[in-house]
């Protein structure tokens, strides 16, 4: 079916058919990720992400994927661009540096152009992002309690992975030398090429069926231009602020306030977060694009609500909005910080922050707060000797864990479930004892941990996990000394916690928020996650 030619003024449904059009490459190129992914991190938790970019490296399209992920993919796109700005085709480039396009070392994205037979420059970029459960430091999972990014495992600046279509052996060789799991990240990495190729392949029959693919994307681009500087106007000029802190880094230090005042005129936007708290000392620093990519998720979510109709590729290039960070900063970290809980849970807690300024213009639009948290578990040991697999190889493992989402004006939030910035699925109890050598004693509901109030927040999740092996667990979790608010008269959610039953029995121990230990076999740990907080006044 050919595509129907552009007009002069935009066409709500030529623009609609476009829109879906590239979004179903980025949905394709995430089933064709997700099939052929080795981890169960990628392939059951769905800890991945794939976009497409026009020429010029802005965003066309976004799968529905993670958030975090999505709204930081551009700065990806264009540090590999400023690295390489001619890729031919046949071209992969890989980075995972947060100093230069990433967010933090596990998550590894590969970038491709597209090129047209005969054509010397590249007509579309398709760029698909994943998170591997090692990319080596400290610890196994990579997410240690560190002090610099140093610690926390390979850093790899825009570099070829594939050049004119032939692997650089001397990279995968580089990659599978420095992590604990290496047949597993090499299949991940051959999932994001196998992506890649799908979203090459759908990009070059686009441009069969059209007759300017480059118009088209032009036309995407400033269709979301338009949508998101109409959503702005909907929100009443003013400026409107919004406070909340991260507990602590995992080294003493905290609370680590986050500020933001968000200016409103017209149809422009600025989020202002000075203020917010130097650099930590541990590893709760976010990068700026980690910051670009929460504010993008909450005006993709509020212009969505006020307008009813979907904001294309997350707004496009954000025209209309400007981001003005601090230096040196929790929400702006630089080289050497430590960031590996940047990305999981400060992204969440400046979504919090943005959310609750947005309710002193908004009140009666905005939710209560959700979790605020991703629960970060990892483990890592050795198989044991009868091991029919891999006698005694070693294995990680990485998840989050979902909680309870905050209550809206419209009803009551859900429960056990991945909020915001994350957009995961939570891992099957049979997935995790199929893979590793963990038992999974408990998985249910924690009943009673919403906020109260006339719309009530969702219940958190617990889980208790008994070790077959000997393991070293890390957990980077928040939330843990007071829970989500609620609004508008509604009560806050129960705060998360974690804790650790010797093997045969003994007094459980409280686990601090952040924290690495290895725990023996047989021995239990359960770790709760928070409520969401409730909406309005209690009816009794």
């Amino acid at each position: 079916m050919q595509l129907p030619p552009p007009t002069e003024a935009p066409d709500p449904a030529r623009l609609e058919v476009l829109r879906q059009l590239f979004t179903a490459v980025a949905e394709e190129m995430g089933a064709a990720l997700r099939r052929s992914a080795l981890s169960p991190n990628i392939k059951e938790r769905r800890d991945y992400s794939c976009a497409v970019f026009d020429a010029g490296g802005r965003p066309v399209a976004m799968g529905d994927h993670m958030p975090v992920h999505l709204g930081a993919m551009p700065a990806s796109v264009q540090a590999a661009l400023a690295r390489h700005p001619e890729p031919a085709a046949g071209d992969v480039l890989i980075l995972n540096d947060p100093f230069e396009g990433g967010t933090h070392l596990p998550d590894i994205t590969l970038v491709a152009p597209v090129h047209l037979e005969g054509a010397s420059s590249p007509v579309a970029f398709v760029a698909a992002r994943a998170h591997h459960a090692d990319v080596g430091g400290m610890t196994p999972g990579s997410m240690p309690l560190a002090t610099e990014i140093h610690q926390e495992g390979l850093r790899i600046p825009p570099m070829h992975l594939v050049r004119q279509g032939r692997r650089v052996s001397q990279v995968w060789t580089m990659i599978r030398a420095n992590v604990r799991t290496p047949d597993e990240r090499e299949g991940d990495l051959e999932a994001q090429l196998a992506a890649l190729h799908r979203g090459r392949l759908r990009v070059e029959e686009l441009a069969r069926r059209s007759d300017d693919l480059a118009a088209d994307m032009a036309a995407v681009l400033a269709h979301a231009h338009r949508t998101l500087r109409a959503g702005i106007r909907a929100i009443p000029d003013g400026v409107y602020r919004g406070e909340d802190h991260l507990e602590d880094d995992g080294f003493g230090g905290g609370p680590f306030p986050i500020r933001v005042a968000l200016r409103i005129s017209g149809d422009e936007l600025v989020a202002d977060f000075t203020g917010s708290a130097p650099t930590a000392r541990g590893g709760i620093n976010a990068v700026g694009a980690i910051t670009a990519s929460a504010l993008r998720h909450v005006l993709r979510c509020v212009v969505e609500d006020l307008l009813g109709t979907p904001l294309p590729a997350g707004g496009g290039a954000m025209e209309g909005v400007r981001l003005v960070l601090p230096e040196n900063s929790v929400v702006n970290a630089a080289p050497p910080a430590a960031v590996a809980a940047g990305n999981v849970e400060a992204s969440q807690r400046i979504t919090d922050v943005l959310l609750l300024a947005l309710g002193g213009a908004l009140p009666d639009r905005m939710p209560a707060l959700s979790q605020g948290t991703m629960n970060n578990l990892t483990l890592g040991g050795r198989r044991p000797p009868d091991d029919p697999r891999a006698p005694g190889a070693p294995f990680t493992w990485y998840e989050t864990m979902g909680g309870g989402m905050g209550a809206g004006p419209d009803g009551p939030g859900l429960s056990g479930v991945h909020v915001h910035m994350s957009n995961t699925l939570n891992t099957p109890v049979e997935a995790l004892e199929n893979e590793i050598p963990v038992q999974v004693e408990a998985y249910r509901i924690r009943r009673g941990s919403g906020g109260t109030g006339r719309h009530r927040g969702g219940e958190g999740l617990e889980r208790v996990l008994r070790p077959l092996v000997p393991v070293t667990v890390t957990l980077l979790a928040e939330r843990r000394t007071r829970g989500p608010r609620g609004v508008r008269g509604g009560e806050a959610g129960a705060p998360g916690s974690a804790h650790l039953e010797p093997a045969g029995g003994g007094p459980p121990e409280t686990l601090p928020a952040k924290v690495t230990f290895e725990a023996a076999p047989h021995s239990l740990l359960t770790v709760r996650s928070p409520g969401g907080g409730g909406w309005g006044p209690p009816s009794n």
